[in-house]
């Protein structure tokens, strides 16, 4: 195992060796084969336990990786479900807000509908009761002027009646003093007496 690691050792200083022949300035210029042949050869006498460990540890490595990659997919996931749900939410407060808005507009409408209607109700109420005093007015003037032309009607009567009843008088007496076979040959005015005047 010693030799192995002897080897190593060997490589890797031959590889410290050509990294500083190339090395000018701040940088170094080396070629890529070169140090891959180095590497693939330090590799290659590695022991079996170290290879597997270093196996290992590329597995480990990868995992990580593989880990990593699931992680940040899965933060992606969730900020893209985070991003729907505030969308939703969004879409949710527009729909609650608007909803809000149709429901003030409807309870303004009701309120407005109230409004008219109140007035229009009061409005009919106060033409019902012009016209039920107008009916009113009119019926009693109507009967006022009934019971006026019948008071009159009854004061013609009344003439009527105290003509004919003075008329009577008046051949009663005219009889009396005439006699009543020639009353009516004599006086024929009196058939009128008994006329409306």
């Amino acid at each position: 195992m010693n030799s192995q690691l002897d080897i190593v050792y060997g490589l890797l200083d031959n590889l410290e060796e050509t990294l500083e022949k190339f090395y000018f300035g701040p940088f170094a210029i080396v070629r890529k084969d070169s140090v891959n042949d180095i590497l693939d050869k330090v590799t290659a006498a590695l022991p079996d336990a170290m290879r597997e460990a270093m196996t290992v540890l590329r597995r480990k490595d990868e995992l990580q990786y593989e880990a990593q990659q699931q992680a940040e997919r899965i933060i992606a996931d969730a900020q893209g479900e985070a991003n729907r749900l505030l969308s939703e939410s969004d879409i949710l407060r527009a729909v609650q807000k608007e909803a809000e808005k149709i429901k003030e507009q409807v309870i303004s409408d009701c309120e407005e509908i109230k409004r008219k209607a109140v007035e229009e109700a009061d409005a009919l109420r106060i033409q019902v009761q012009e016209d039920a005093e107008n009916t009113k007015n009119g019926a009693s003037a109507y009967a006022e002027q009934l019971l006026v032309n019948l008071e009159q009607n009854l004061a013609q009567m009344q003439e009527i009646v105290k003509n004919g009843q003075i008329a009577l008088e008046k051949r009663r007496m005219e009889s009396e003093q005439f006699g009543q076979s020639n009353y009516a040959n004599q006086r024929p005015e009196y058939a009128q007496d008994f006329g409306m005047r």
